[in-house]
């Protein structure tokens, strides 16, 4: 049987102190292929030998766009979001499409989404949003030497691009106005990243093609 991964970010391998722990696949079924999405639900042997049920998502993977101005704000969307019923405060983000390069994509999005282009991108890690049920991974970049252009939204996409101070952004955090995970995490990147104990490597990187 060929089980299904992630091919965007391939697990690390096991070290030897967690084999105990590990879940083995022992059947797979589909359960639903959508337009990205595409979920399944897995018998699996548990470390003591015993039969579980997993039902999981399999996601393409994102990024996700931490746009500084040169005053130190950051651009940020304000988006209604389906499953939560609510409009969300959120860093710039979308998902890969299939063999899609990461820092091409980020540019994309960034520029897509909100009309702004960089001309200096950092590449900071990865987070996973939802472990307990997506193989989802959000790629995190930040962007400086901004410029403003036009946004090109995708058919039925709508969003509120606005700029925000860091102190804001803590704030909505605290007050439980800003509480999309992805976000968040990229707070604590950017905190710790202002403070200097997570430096960053620039990079000068041409504007994506879609720019002109």
């Amino acid at each position: 049987m060929t089980f299904v991964h992630n091919a965007f970010a391939p697990p690390p391998p096991l070290a030897p102190q967690d084999q105990h722990l590990v879940e083995h696949t022992v059947h797979q079924a589909e359960v639903f292929k959508g337009h990205f999405l595409h979920a399944f639900r897995d018998q699996v042997r548990l470390p003591n030998g015993e039969v579980a049920t997993r039902e999981y998502v399999i996601h393409p993977g994102a990024v996700m766009v931490m746009a500084m101005l040169d005053d130190g704000r950051l651009v940020m969307e304000r988006q209604y979001r389906y499953p939560m019923q609510r409009v969300m405060v959120e860093f710039p983000a979308g998902k890969l499409d299939a063999g899609e390069d990461r820092l091409a994509c980020a540019q994309r999005e960034l520029l897509e989404e909100t009309g702004y282009r960089a001309t200096e991108w950092a590449h900071a890690g990865v987070l996973h949003p939802v472990i307990s049920y997506s193989t989802e991974f959000i790629d995190i970049w930040f962007a400086r030497g901004l410029s403003l252009g036009e946004r090109q939204l995708d058919h039925g996409e709508f969003l509120d691009v606005f700029t925000a101070s860091l102190d804001e952004l803590l704030a909505w955090s605290r007050d439980g106005q800003l509480t999309d995970a992805k976000t968040l995490t990229g707070l604590l990147w950017l905190q710790n990243h202002l403070s200097g104990a997570w430096p960053l490597t620039w990079q000068a990187v041409p504007q994506h093609p879609a720019a002109g």
